[in-house]
């Protein structure tokens, strides 16, 4: 996930800048109003008591666009981002960070809808492969899938749990032709070397599916058809 934070940070105003607009009878900006920024940045929005507060159009020079509610200089409510890669994020916002419900639709194609908090996906929600078609939906710790999810693919379906984006333990996949093979995910034993690579996490090893059994659908099917068997 892109983490452009250094990049979506606004300039907090107070009185810098040029600005045309309303003013209340201390000379805060108060009401309507534009500002042009001394780093290029620009505003165009409401104030009160000399912050961006209400509804506002913020544009970064980097070509990011904030439109949306503020509280006192931060995004705070309901906005849109779009982000300089192409990304955007349309949702809820506490206190500058992405949080409540809110979907991202990033540079790739890929989207997720569901739960923020501080910044991440965090909670329940769906995320879609643009080049697959495949969607997660489920739990969310911190930005990684965890916890009780279904990973649906075109032709059939895997339900069971997720730790930091990696199916562990008991579960079942469920075939379109009519079956559902049930197991679960086993972290491999690894082969240390000479004890250097413990730390490598990208030498981690994928967790490999065991099968039990394979069993008739537990959903409904249409009476009168016989799914043929694995």
């Amino acid at each position: 996930m892109s983490d452009l934070s250094s990049e979506e940070t606004e300039e907090a105003e107070a009185d810098l800048g040029e600005y045309d607009g309303e003013r209340n009878s201390e000379g805060q900006r108060h009401g309507r109003g534009k500002a042009h920024l001394p780093n290029g940045d620009t505003y165009d929005g409401e104030y009160e008591h000399g912050f961006r507060s209400g509804q506002g159009t913020y544009r970064f020079r980097n070509g990011a666009c904030y439109a949306g509610e503020y509280l006192q200089n931060k995004k705070h409510g309901q906005g849109i981002f779009f982000y300089p890669d192409g990304s955007k994020y349309e949702g809820d916002w506490v206190n500058d960070q992405r949080q409540g419900y809110g979907e991202y639709t990033y540079a790739n194609g890929d989207t997720y809808t569901g739960e923020w908090f501080n910044h991440n996906r965090h909670g329940q929600g769906t995320y879609v492969y643009k080049d697959t078609g495949s969607k997660y939906v489920g739990g969310w710790v911190n930005g990684n899938q965890e916890g009780e999810a279904e990973l649906i693919h075109l032709n059939h379906r895997f339900k069971g749990k997720f730790l930091n984006g990696n199916p562990v333990g008991r579960g079942k996949y469920v075939f379109d032709i009519g079956c559902e093979q049930h197991g679960e995910y086993i972290q491999p034993e690894q082969d240390k070397g000479e004890g250097e690579e413990e730390e490598e996490p990208s030498l981690l090893i994928a967790p490999k599916w065991k099968a039990s059994e394979i069993t008739k659908l537990t959903l409904w099917t249409p009476h009168g058809e016989n799914p043929p068997s694995p």
